[in-house]
């Protein structure tokens, strides 16, 4: 799942050594596991293909069954987090390309726990929950349980990020803390101490500063006493006086906190149906709690595999917050891919003699805050886009079961493996009114990612030079100004276009958009994200999405998700209209940026003048939701910027439709675009809808006639159906002006074909009696309909998103 912001994608490996030396001392186990890796990765490069000087040269001996690939990395993780040199070492003795860039996080190379980048990752996750709950976890004290302690990178960076945080309890593999009603000022610098002793324990906490009732246990101890205090803090029964260890460490899982913070190593959490053998983790058997008990309000994973996927689904049905852990710890997998393609970026340099080894990794230590920066966007970017989905899951529901049965039919998705609902759980959800979690949301997010990044680098968007600032912006700046060329012939940009490219088009689109773009105009999945980015670069998207990110705690979380979904709309919509431009759908593609450059300048001069143009009720609708924003403490001038772009995103009325799977598609050519065809998906729906209804004629007076033998398996509609005897009108009744077929239908909220099809079974039966005058239309129920107001054709009156949104 964290393939999603990586280049190239990649996968979890782990490394066991079967047969340890009988000296049970750390310096024995340690050199027999350093020989037994030496010996692992030097059979993982002699497998690989290698680069010299631009060419391939696959591994001696070896029989390919598939293409050239000469990009292996390893990223050191717990056991083997300090073997990155050692891994190094061996890609500079057998000549593997990379060199040192071969195993991130190395001498030369960035300090994970040093940046605190795993911790802070999972700290966005966290702080978007609580503002959703309307906690500023900066400024204002809240209580967490962890798993861990403070000499881990991730639970001891993680414990370090708000001077707020009122640790309760924690729990690694030798102690269980207990500190029922800490103070938050005192504690946090006590844990900032414990950071930086090395090897520090729980132990060595500080007992005069733990509060009354509290204390450290080892997990050794045969019983634990239970005060008062303790009682109150983790939720606990009155009669409780004692507890095991084990027992203590349950409790701790399910106390009544706001945040638990797993930064250790284990699976903690399951779900009620799963079994210890399920689970696989027999070490943690005795402790482990169900989903549904959990009581805290929020969980954050810096660590992995703290909870099952099933216990994650369990949890936030019962109404926690919880993402997945690819989704809230990816921070440190970024920052080791950022690592790696630098190095490769700066080897180039370094071979050409316009860098020394000294000058590279002074310029490497130089970009580390940089580095973090990019990575946390991501981070942030991925829960924007999540907050967005939570928000709307139950009106999204049919959008995302059409999303999983797509991603099945195409082999790249097992509901079973990825714990997501089969259809009689959906229907179950539909029927409760509940849609997906956040775990599945999260599941479904890295799926939609990893599907448009495979079509994206299938096709030639990558290569277009409009694309090239998605290269640069992926490097930091001082790269960027001192070797642009090494950057312009990076390797692997190809594959950071289309990862950045990707990123962006999902964040700014949803877990669906890309999609439904596809489907409902039965455009390849490229060209969907083609004209998406031309609609994002033409309407400022990019710029309007990301504004919402410095208002976090300043205006409502509901206001942030609203203002990106906004400007969603607005390049789902924009999408949709450009589909209907041949200069976008052309193949072979035309260059981005000159279909880019046809419709900028005008968009811009209407947004410009768009407020002052707006007259009537319109005006008043304008200016009444400007203020709506600012009093919700959006900045004035961005208010009445994302005034103007939902101005311009709908230039003429739109007619409520009923959300049915055939709602907002186009219906036949010139719809929505006078004297244009619609595309070839267009034209196979039209043709099956018209297979698959009776056929319509106009008799001598213009009114619809039934051709003979057609409709015949309608006739009970107009005359025998039980729920309709006795309540049919005369001919003609309900229409609108003109006698427009279908309009009444709409208002009512049924699909206007039922309609259409039971007037033209009465048009044909007055025929045959031989009376069929022309009959004047009834006068209009309400007030006549505004005339259409066009702008460079019509953008998103006909809009999937209205029927999923």
């Amino acid at each position: 799942m964290k393939n999603t912001v990586i280049v190239p994608t990649g996968a979890k490996g782990g490394f066991v050594v079967k047969r340890p030396p009988a000296d049970p001392s750390r310096e024995a186990q340690l050199a027999e596991g350093q020989a037994c890796y030496r010996i692992f990765i030097g059979a993982l490069l002699a497998l690989t293909d290698n680069l010299s000087e631009g060419s391939v040269v696959p591994a001696e001996r070896v029989v390919r069954h598939d293409g050239d690939d000469t990009y292996l990395v390893v990223a050191a993780d717990k056991g083997t987090a300090t073997f990155s040199d050692l891994a190094n070492s061996i890609a500079l003795e057998r000549g593997y390309w990379l060199g040192d860039a071969f195993a991130s996080g190395g001498s030369v190379g960035y300090d994970h726990k040093a940046m605190g980048i795993t911790a802070r990752g999972a700290w966005e996750s966290v702080t978007r929950h609580f503002r959703e709950l309307d906690l500023d976890v900066q400024r204002e004290e809240f209580t967490v349980v962890g798993i861990g302690d403070m000499s881990g990178d991730v639970f001891g960076n993680g414990m370090l990020l708000s001077e707020h945080i009122r640790l309760v309890a924690a729990f690694d593999h030798r102690h269980v803390f207990v500190d029922p009603t800490p103070d938050a000022a005192p504690s946090y610098a006590e844990r900032r101490r414990l950071f930086a002793l090395p090897r520090s324990s729980w132990a060595d906490y500080d007992a005069g500063l733990i509060s009354a009732g509290g204390g450290v246990w080892p997990r050794t101890a045969k019983s634990v006493p239970v005060s008062p205090e303790m009682r109150g803090a983790l939720g606990l029964a009155d009669d409780v006086t004692a507890l095991s260890p084990e027992e203590l460490i349950r409790a701790v899982l399910l106390a009544p906190v706001d945040l638990l913070f797993n930064g250790g190593i284990g699976t903690y959490v399951k779900a009620a149906g799963e079994s210890a053998a399920d689970v696989g983790d027999k070490a943690n058997d005795a402790v482990r709690v169900d989903g549904r008990q959990l009581r805290a309000r929020v969980v954050g994973e810096g660590g992995n595999l703290g909870l099952t996927q099933r216990g994650r689904i369990e949890y936030a049905l019962a109404g926690g917050r919880v993402n997945t852990d690819a989704i809230d710890n990816s921070a440190g997998v970024d920052t080791s891919d950022h690592e790696v393609n630098i190095k490769i970026a700066l080897n180039a340099a370094v071979d050409a003699g316009a860098l020394d080894a000294e000058g590279r990794a002074a310029l490497l230590l130089e970009m580390t805050d940089e580095v973090a920066a990019a990575v946390l966007t991501h981070n942030h970017a991925q829960n924007a886009v999540l907050a967005g989905e939570t928000a709307t899951a139950r009106q999204m529901l049919d959008a995302h079961e059409r999303f999983l049965r797509a991603l099945e039919r195409s082999g790249r998705l097992q509901r079973a493996v990825e714990a997501l609902p089969d259809d009689r759980q959906l229907a179950e959800r539909r029927r409760d009114g509940h849609g997906l979690t956040g775990p599945e949301l999260s599941v479904l997010l890295a799926y939609a990612k990893l599907d448009t990044g495979a079509a994206v680098l299938d096709s030639t968007l990558p290569d277009d030079p409009a694309f090239g600032h998605l290269l640069a912006g992926y490097f930091p700046r001082p790269l960027r100004e001192r070797f642009p060329d090494a950057i312009a012939g990076h390797p692997l940009r190809r594959e950071i276009v289309a990862t950045a490219l990707t990123n962006r088009a999902v964040d700014v689109a949803g877990v669906t958009g890309l999609y439904r773009l596809a489907e409902e105009t039965g455009v390849p999945a490229a060209t969907a994200v083609r004209a998406h980015a031309i609609a994002r670069a033409v309407f400022d998207v990019d710029r309007l999405w990301d504004a919402a990110r410095p208002l976090d705690n300043a205006v409502p979380a509901a206001v942030q998700v609203e203002l990106r979904a906004e400007v969603g709309r607005l390049a789902e919509r924009g999408a949709r209209w450009l589909l209907r431009q041949r200069d976008v759908t052309a193949e072979p593609p035309l260059p981005l940026g000159a279909v880019t450059d046809r419709f900028a300048a005008p968009v811009a001069a209407v947004r410009a003048g768009l407020p002052g143009w707006l007259l009537g009720a319109e005006a008043e609708a304008h200016a009444a939701r400007t203020a709506q924003l600012q009093e919700a403490g959006v900045p004035a001038e961005l208010a009445a910027d994302r005034r103007r772009a939902a101005a311009a995103r709908s230039p003429r009325p739109r007619r409520r439709r009923r959300a049915h799977r055939g709602a907002g598609r186009p219906r036949g050519p010139g719809h929505g675009l006078p004297g244009r065809a619609p595309g070839p998906g267009a034209a196979a729906r039209a043709d099956h809808r018209a297979a698959a209804r009776p056929a319509l004629a106009l008799d001598g007076a213009g009114h619809p006639a039934r051709r003979p033998g057609a409709g015949a398996g309608l006739a009970h509609r107009g005359r025998a159906h039980p729920a309709r005897r006795g309540r049919r009108r005369p001919a003609g009744a309900g229409r609108g002006v003109g006698g427009g077929l279908g309009r009444r239908a709409g208002a009512r909220g049924r699909p206007a074909g039922r309609h259409r099809r039971r007037r033209a079974a009465g048009a044909g039966r007055a025929a045959r009696r031989g009376a069929h005058p022309a009959r004047p239309a009834s006068p209009p129920r309400g007030p006549p309909a505004a005339p259409p107001v066009t702008l460079s054709g019509r953008l998103g009156s006909s809009s999937g998103a209205a029927r999923d949104r």
